[in-house]
């Protein structure tokens, strides 16, 4: 993994969605070990995101959480993004790299992850609840598309050819 190219990374950010879980009847059992397994996976206690409106099509309230996300920098940022490419991506079913439209205009890389069961801390006899993880990684710098792609396939990141 190459040093210069982790150092022009300023933050990994790790987000997930589990809105569609909390219309199940014993969500207040189940959301704590969802924030433990997230935790694992991040390598620190997230942020609990909640709705801002009630929505009665979606059966969501006020105040109900909705979403967990956690911000990584340096060093914890460069153990995820190591683990990222040598472990979990070759681990993810089906995988033939990433696409080059994952990189969006300001060099934003954007890798949505399914299941939560690829990452190595989470064992899969023991966690019942699978959910899904997305991962942003922002450069330091605004670069082009292309400055961006070289710069994570430096990093070891495996896109498509």
């Amino acid at each position: 993994m190459n040093v210069i190219a982790i150092k022009s990374i300023e933050k990994v950010v790790l987000n997930s969605g589990i809105g569609r879980l909390a219309t199940q009847p014993n969500f207040d059992k189940v959301l704590p070990e969802i924030v433990k397994d997230f935790a694992l996976i991040a390598g620190q206690k997230p942020s609990l995101r909640s709705s801002r409106q009630s929505i009665s099509g979606f059966k969501m309230r006020e105040g109900q959480v909705v979403g967990l996300t956690s911000t990584l920098r340096g060093k914890r940022m460069a153990d995820f993004l190591e683990k990222l490419s040598k472990i979990v991506l070759p681990r993810v079913r089906d995988f033939r790299g990433i696409k080059d439209k994952s990189v969006d205009e300001g060099g934003n890389l954007n890798i949505g992850i399914k299941e939560n069961f690829v990452f190595p801390e989470i064992n899969s006899e023991v966690s019942k609840i699978n959910f899904g993880v997305e991962i942003t990684l922002v450069p330091k710098l605004r670069q082009s598309r292309e400055e961006a792609i070289k710069l994570y396939k430096g990093l070891g990141i495996p896109f498509k050819k």
